[in-house]
């Protein structure tokens, strides 16, 4: 059996340095190591512990209904645990990515935001419900 022992996520933008301001500078993944040479430019983040979420469109249409109202994200959406979803929401809006949807309470108590990055990529940035 093969163990898999990290999930890499690689991702292609038009703007390296509008990504790199959201994602490293204002979402705050720590840069572990810079690739980049005179052929491309390449940043590793460091997104904490990853897991792959496997949905069918039902499950997928369910959620955007939840968090934003209708269908509207495609294949690939980032969720992102994060300690404040309002406020996380807003830095990176002001670092350059859209409001999708403000943050609202899910049926399972998390309180959920999204937004798009500058490249198209939905984010949901969740903060976990309390556990009493």
């Amino acid at each position: 059996m093969t163990v898999v022992t990290e999930l890499r996520i690689a991702l292609t933008v038009d703007d390296f340095d509008a990504a790199v301001a959201l994602y490293r500078d204002a979402l705050g993944l720590a840069q572990l190591e810079d690739w980049s040479s005179d052929r491309g430019r390449v940043l590793l983040l460091d997104a904490g512990r990853a897991t792959l979420e496997l949905f069918d469109a039902a499950q997928a249409a369910m959620v955007d209904d939840v968090e934003v109202g209708r269908r509207v994200s495609g294949p690939v959406r980032f969720a992102l645990r994060v300690a404040d979803a309002d406020a996380t929401a807003a830095a990176l809006v002001r670092a350059g990515a859209s409001e999708v949807a403000p943050a609202a309470v899910t049926p399972w108590g998390d309180r959920n935001a999204r937004v798009a990055a500058p490249d198209g990529m939905q984010l949901t940035l969740f903060s976990a419900a309390e556990v009493s």
